[in-house]
């Protein structure tokens, strides 16, 4: 019982880091129907930030506050990664709005192009990253369950990405916009909103969520520059069960995926488990091909 409490628990701890990933990714594609392919180097370049601001405070600060380069590596990830999001955004994103086989295809060339420049900067060996020596220990609960603090801080992560996210689509003006972009682009520019302004804001605001996923992912594993390749499939996967646009969708989608698949794992094994979850995508895709907590429009073409 305790075994699988623990795989469960490591389900859960999945589950955060595919909602990092997913918040920005279901947003974006809701969004502007853009299928982006290089979601998952955003992801990598949120790592590959930890790790050059782990190496900065070895060399250069006191060894008394390494512990510290986690707060700065957390917000430094958000902040590349999302800057990098908008750069593209300008530059190539945005002449593939509602083409989303033409988007398909050119996100998949740039996150190719993304990953050989890590390889170029960094080399293609993975690096690790050092935990802060706070993470290192557990959480005991009884004898052989023990929670790592490392998961459980990734999860308070999620937790306050997950509000964070939450507050700025239904408390804020932006929030308001972005919704109604969503539901009828052509209605909300001519009632006065800068749609451009609220793509570009929004696909880096997703990035960075990204870039979050990546920095929480250096303290569970080694990171290299097909990082973002691992998590590309499941991410895709929360956000397509979940809804495009739905932040409750996307909540759904992760647990369903991050749980799922490591409940199926302890019973199968880990390939099988990968197979089963699958299966189960594409049985509750025919019954809801736009996911369980799908967004409506008011779009008359629709």
């Amino acid at each position: 019982m305790e075994l699988f409490l623990m795989q469960l628990f490591n389900g859960i701890s999945v589950s955060s880091i595919l909602l990092l990933a997913a918040l920005g990714l279901a947003i974006t594609f809701g969004l502007m129907g853009v299928i982006n392919m290089a979601h998952g180097e955003f992801i990598m370049i949120g790592a590959y930030t930890a790790y050059v601001v782990q190496n900065f405070f070895k060399k250069y600060l006191p060894a008394s506050v390494f512990d510290s380069y986690c707060i700065v590596a957390i917000l430094l990830s958000f902040l590349v990664a999302g800057f990098c999001g908008l750069i593209l955004e300008k530059l190539i994103i945005r002449k593939l709005y509602g083409r989303a086989a033409d988007s398909l295809l050119v996100t998949w060339g740039i996150s190719l192009i993304l990953q050989q420049g890590a390889r170029s900067i960094f080399g293609s060996p993975n690096v690790g990253v050092e935990a802060p020596s706070f993470l290192e220990n557990s959480l005991k609960i009884s004898g052989m369950l023990a929670l790592p603090y490392k998961r459980l801080f990734i999860l308070l992560i999620a937790v306050i990405c997950l509000l964070g996210v939450y507050a700025l689509m239904f408390k804020t003006r932006q929030g308001r916009n972005i919704r109604a972009v969503m539901q009828n682009r052509n209605m909300a520019a001519s009632l006065g909103v800068n749609t451009s302004r609220i793509d570009a804001s929004t696909f880096a605001i997703g990035s960075g969520l990204a870039g979050l996923a990546g920095c929480a992912l250096t303290w569970i594993g080694a990171i290299g520059p097909t990082l973002g390749t691992n998590y590309i499939v499941d991410t895709f996967m929360t956000v397509v069960v979940g809804g495009a646009g739905s932040i409750i969708g996307s909540v759904f989608g992760a647990g369903f995926i991050g749980v799922g698949e490591t409940a199926f794992e302890f019973v199968t094994t880990a390939s099988m488990g990968k197979v089963l979850i699958f299966v189960c995508v594409i049985i509750l895709l025919q019954f809801r091909p736009k996911g369980i907590f799908a967004v409506h429009t008011r779009s008359l073409e629709d």
